[in-house]
């Protein structure tokens, strides 16, 4: 799948998403936890931020009781506190904390998707889900017009980008902190993600995912 594609436009539209259930599995799961949990958002959860913002920040997947709760990424889970609050120091977020699609939260040149749009069971989603849901990631590419810095939240959303772009996966490999050239001048810059694990095992830490955001804060000023 090509991001040049603009066929793959309609599919950047929250509607497009909303009621999408071609992953059987994760259709499935998704209706079992609905089920439990009668108030959660439990379904594709779609991006969030600024249409015409120059950073678009890509995670794994909708977490089961963060964005899968509350329909926006990142938010109401321990993921987002490092996230949220290194948002706000570099200044893509109106304030630290996202708790709520209510709270007032706006992001600031900025917006957040992930490779995966539903909650996948043990927050693994299968090769198959991934490549499916690839088409949803390539329209909102597509749909960016500013877009400079693409910033990778773990090894998945790496690869998931790589697969919009219609690029071998071989061409760039996963590093914290690494850079790859993208086709239209885009910049991939890739991250340990901030979930729970990586952050308590300290594989990624406040001081190491800002030196991140100092490198894209760069590659903004070189493009602004």
């Amino acid at each position: 799948m090509n991001v040049r594609d603009e066929s793959l436009l309609p599919l950047a539209s929250p509607a497009a998403l909303a009621d999408c259930v071609a992953c059987p599995r994760l259709a499935d799961f998704l209706a079992e936890v609905r089920d439990e949990h009668p108030d959660y958002h439990a379904r594709p959860v779609a991006a969030f931020g600024d249409p015409q913002a120059r950073l678009l920040i890509v995670g794994l997947a909708p977490g089961m009781h963060g964005a899968n709760r509350s329909g926006r990424p990142f938010t109401g889970d321990y993921a987002g506190i490092l996230l949220y609050e290194t948002l706000h120091h570099y200044g893509f977020a109106s304030r630290p904390v996202s708790v709520a699609v209510d709270d007032g939260l706006e992001l600031r040149d900025c917006r957040i998707t992930n490779a995966v749009k539903c909650l996948p069971p043990q927050n693994k989603p299968e090769p198959a889900e991934i490549r499916t849901c690839n088409r949803f990631l390539a329209a909102e590419l597509q749909a960016a017009p500013e877009l400079r810095v693409i910033l990778a939240l773990g090894n998945v959303a790496h690869k998931a980008v790589l697969m919009a772009f219609g690029m071998k996966q071989s061409a760039c490999v996963f590093a914290h902190g690494a850079r790859h050239a993208l086709p239209d001048g885009l910049l991939l810059i890739d991250s340990y993600h901030c979930s729970r694990y990586n952050t308590q095992t300290r594989r990624l830490t406040a001081e190491s995912f800002s030196a991140v955001f100092d490198a894209v804060r760069a590659a903004l000023e070189r493009n602004a």
